[in-house]
């Protein structure tokens, strides 16, 4: 004698599926991946085994690939403008004290490292307030590879004017009219006026700022240009 199992209808799948929890559904769910892949076989099993692997070795080595062209990738000239210029400024004893000509030149030399990452820094000169006393000061901003000198202060302009033609590749930045020095050598020439190559015996590399309401301004755009003539 022969059992019949009466089949479920469709429609009444359906609705015993609708019916059951989110657990029982996983479970079914669960039971059908497994009998699917028992259907499939050792050997199926294994080659989509190899599949998933490839991929996921493809998509990693990918990635790293890709952090690794982003190490390489050159800077942006723009960025790295000036980072290497050092813009050295060379100050009374009083240095940067607030409402002296030295502040305003440190604003404005702090402003063009904003737009121009170049390095500043101040030195104010201790003891011997003299152009022997700056000299001495300023060597040791020399020593230090500065780019840029800037000088505040009548005897650190002289002994700046003074060292001037014997460092041709470092800018000199002096504020005030000008002093003797710069008349014997002729490279006397306002901070504004972008040049700084001379010609002839001329040193060529000093410029000045006059004090004033615009100092601020005609400093940062001084060390500006250095830095851009540099970078």
């Amino acid at each position: 004698m022969v059992k019949r199992v009466g089949q479920v209808p469709p429609a009444r799948r359906a609705e015993t599926t609708r019916g059951a929890s989110p657990r029982s559904r996983f479970t079914t769910a669960l039971r059908s991946a497994l009998l699917w892949l028992q259907e499939l076989g050792g050997y199926t099993i294994a080659l989509l085994t190899v599949a998933v692997a490839v991929v996921a070795a493809v998509a990693v080595t990918g990635y790293l690939l890709s952090r690794a062209e982003t190490g390489r990738r050159p800077p942006d000239t723009g960025a790295r403008s000036s980072k290497d210029v050092d813009a050295c400024l060379l100050t009374g004893e009083d240095g940067i004290t607030a409402g002296t000509t030295a502040a305003q030149v440190w604003q404005g030399m702090r402003d063009a490292s904003l737009r121009t990452r170049a390095r500043v820094s101040h030195v104010p000169v201790t003891g011997e307030q003299s152009a022997a006393g700056a000299r001495r000061s300023l060597d040791g901003l020399l020593r230090r590879s500065c780019d840029v000198v800037l000088a505040a202060g009548t005897p650190e302009v002289q002994a700046a004017e003074r060292a001037a033609p014997l460092h041709r590749t470092v800018a000199f930045v002096l504020v005030g009219d000008g002093g003797n020095g710069s008349r014997a050598t002729g490279s006397a020439r306002p901070a504004g006026s972008g040049g700084n190559s001379g010609s002839g015996g001329n040193s060529g590399n000093i410029t000045f700022a006059r004090p004033g309401d615009g100092l601020r301004a005609e400093i940062a755009g001084a060390v500006e240009r250095q830095a851009g003539a540099r970078g």
